[in-house]
């Protein structure tokens, strides 16, 4: 599975590292948005890079976006991580309101980087570019 994420958002770049602690069996890979995987990752998905407000999961042919891939990744994750499954009864318009709102303000409130997060060596293979 593949996390599409905004390499110069701090908060992005907190849930990749949050990601690299819990994902004990290495299900994820990555690739910032910023990187040729990540933008070709986002076209077969039909999203734009400019005015971008989602991260993206994707599964080989499906892909998932706002608190739908959250959850997905949380799932993956095991527990206690899986719990967060209990989101879904949430419906999917409150919670990705939410959401957007967040990813809309993301960079006011949690800063960005004029660089793009480079991986330690110990996990580089992980990042697809």
């Amino acid at each position: 599975m593949i996390v599409v994420f905004d390499g110069q958002c701090l908060l992005c770049n907190a849930w990749v590292r949050f990601l690299l602690r819990h994902d004990q069996r290495g299900v994820f890979r990555f690739a910032a948005i910023q990187g040729r995987t990540g933008q070709a990752l986002l076209q077969q998905a039909g999203l734009q890079l400019e005015g971008l407000q989602t991260l993206l999961l994707v599964d080989g042919a499906k892909s998932w976006q706002h608190t739908a891939a959250i959850l997905r990744i949380l799932h993956h994750l095991g527990w206690p991580w899986r719990a967060a499954w209990l989101g879904w009864l949430v419906p999917a318009v409150l919670r990705d309101a939410l959401y957007r709102w967040v990813a809309r303000h993301r960079y006011r409130i949690f800063g960005w980087s004029d660089r793009c997060m480079v991986p330690s060596p110990d996990v580089a293979t992980r990042f697809l570019d």
